[in-house]
């Protein structure tokens, strides 16, 4: 079996400890990873790599300065930077946060590179980056990441992806950051205790406000040996803006007090787009595409075709709440009424047309061209969650009676905030668990699935974002056929649903267990975890690895495998074995 790529390489190892500027920074064992932040004062937020192709990558950091700065790139085959193979002038300035971003083009497809930034005496971060395969290619090693609140922990998920010599690309999907504040914010508590107060302290609104919050961060010693280490291939979520936005507005934003959403909006996506390795809209080579218009295609040699996609700005239709319907469930069939006729209501789109167009297009260039794997980045579980009878299974206790005896609207409204009884309704009616997730627009799912189908690619591995918990589902269409397999990963600092909602570790792990006994496309779950999920590709087969962290209160801690599930091709389907 081949490893994909040849060039330079070189340990993580030495990577490292050239970063940290120190081998101590590796002194520990590898089963104790504290981080240790390198000093740079030029350049503190790190540097880091990504969106790649065959032959060019995004290469960024952020120089800490005032005025408009000047100083150069420059890049190597060796760590050592013995022959500079490519170099370059770069400019910035407080117009762009004195970000700096440039395109490192004419480089070897499936290359390992190193690269650096210099300005005056000063000198960056070393970091490692690598361009996308051609030809052959027999291996493809993906690590999932998503949510990483700096309120809850440290970034030790991160930590632990720079050090996995069997990571070749990160993809990030999406929650790279939380709009969150103040001090009963969600999370202030923790925050307090372990020093990780958010700045601002207030919700982010502004251009200054997001930025801000980018930039700090970026100064989280995880993120930055991730960054430094492995190339980034991303999308966003929601709270790269605000908590659960369509394209009209967001459950956290309110225009009385916050202003305009467009222009919100457009703040969050300006702050990404500078402290993100990604490509500017004039790099692609599909033209005349925006900022917004998110989505991205890599391609790996013959053996995979990755695509992600932006399912918040450019086409999402408005959440469905079901405190608005609540008053209509009242039995079996009002419940499938509802399910039918108001979650799946046609036109409630989730991807815009021209997303649709370029995934159709990848995805039915992939099946042409034989490449065995197709996986889709996306930012939220596409699996049908539709939550069981908790009650029933002796899980949570049966609320009827408290819910009788609301006597108003408002006492109503507050009942249902309970979690315990929240989710006790959810699943006396086999009702999705979220209605932000795709099970909130089943309309939209069966489209993609659809769209699949008629590539002839209905075989696709889903790796998902955004539950704050681990995943292993099977996935079918409305018509009972597969539609491929999905991953999901838990969050790099964000808790748990369960755990967060107040249920205790016993409740908490047996809706774990009976979300996998009773909902038909789950396999799996964890919520109990923090971590990240590892993704091995072969010509024929696969197998992803959960890898959770002990703890993210500290920076000191220990990694653990929680389970390996194996999967791989059957015929014209993908499978777990």
């Amino acid at each position: 079996m081949t490893r994909p790529f040849h060039h330079a390489e070189v340990s993580r190892r030495a990577l490292l400890a050239g970063m940290a500027g120190s081998a101590a920074f590796l002194a520990m064992p590898s089963s104790v990873l504290a981080q240790v932040a390198p000093a740079n004062p030029t350049f503190r937020h790190g540097v880091a790599s990504g969106d790649p192709d065959a032959t060019s990558i995004v290469l960024w950091t952020r120089v800490t300065a005032e005025g408009p700065v000047e100083g150069t790139w420059e890049l190597s085959a060796t760590p050592d930077f013995a022959k500079v193979l490519k170099t370059g002038p770069f400019k910035t300035d407080a117009d762009r946060d004195h970000t700096v971003k440039v395109l490192a083009e004419g480089l070897a497809p499936g290359g390992m590179y190193y690269y650096r930034f210099r300005m005056g005496d000063a000198v960056s971060p070393l970091g490692r980056a690598r361009t996308l395969p051609d030809g052959r290619l027999d291996r493809l090693g993906i690590a999932l990441a998503s949510c990483s609140n700096y309120a809850f922990g440290y970034f030790n998920a991160y930590d632990a992806i720079a050090r996995d010599a069997d990571v070749d690309f990160v993809l990030h999907t999406g929650d790279y950051i939380y709009e969150y504040g103040g001090k009963d914010g969600w999370g202030a508590d923790i925050a307090q205790k372990i020093g990780r107060v958010q700045a601002p302290l207030h919700e982010i609104v502004s251009l200054t406000d997001y930025r801000t919050r980018h930039a700090q961060y970026k100064t989280d010693a995880g993120a930055q040996a991730m960054h430094a280490n492995h190339s980034l291939l991303a999308c966003w979520d929601d709270h790269e803006s605000a908590n659960n936005p369509w394209t009209g507005g967001a459950q956290n934003h309110q225009p009385d007090t916050e202003g305009d959403w467009a222009t919100r909006r457009a703040a969050s996506i300006r702050a990404y787009f500078e402290w993100m390795p990604v490509r500017e809209p004039e790099w692609l080579k599909a033209r005349g595409r925006t900022r917004m218009q998110f989505w991205r295609g890599y391609s790996f040699g013959d053996l995979a075709t990755l695509h992600t996609i932006e399912t918040r700005h450019t086409a999402r239709a408005k959440q469905i709440e079901y405190v608005d319907y609540a008053e209509t469930i009242t039995d079996a069939a009002s419940a499938e009424r509802f399910k039918k006729e108001v979650l799946g209501a046609p036109n409630r789109p989730i991807l815009s047309a021209e997303c649709e167009a370029d995934l159709s297009a990848a995805l039915s260039r992939s099946v042409e061209q034989g490449q065995p794997w197709r996986i889709i980045g996306c930012p939220m579980v596409i699996g049908r969650v539709e939550v069981p009878d908790v009650v029933k299974l002796g899980v949570v206790p049966d609320p009827s009676a408290r819910l009788a005896a609301a006597k108003s609207r408002e006492e109503l409204a507050k009942l249902s905030a309970d979690p315990a009884v929240a989710i006790a309704w959810k699943g006396k009616y086999n009702l999705p668990d979220y209605t932000d997730a795709w099970g909130g627009y089943p309309w939209a799912r069966e489209r993609l699935y659809d769209l699949s189908r008629k590539a002839g690619a209905g075989d696709l591995v889903f790796l998902s974002g955004d539950s704050h918990s681990f995943w292993a589902n099977r996935l079918a269409d409305d018509a009972g056929r597969s539609a491929g397999i999905e991953f999901g990963t838990a969050g790099i600092s964000s808790p748990g649903d369960f755990v967060d909602s107040g249920f205790g570790d016993t409740t908490a792990r047996a809706l774990d267990k009976v979300y996998a006994e009773h909902i038909p496309e789950v396999t799996w779950t964890d919520n109990m975890h923090q971590g990240y999920v590892r993704v091995e590709f072969t010509r024929e087969q696969g197998v992803a690895t959960f890898v959770a962290v002990d703890t993210v209160l500290t920076p000191d801690y220990r990694t653990m495998v929680l389970r390996r599930v194996p999967f791989a091709r059957q015929g014209k389907e993908v499978a777990f074995t």
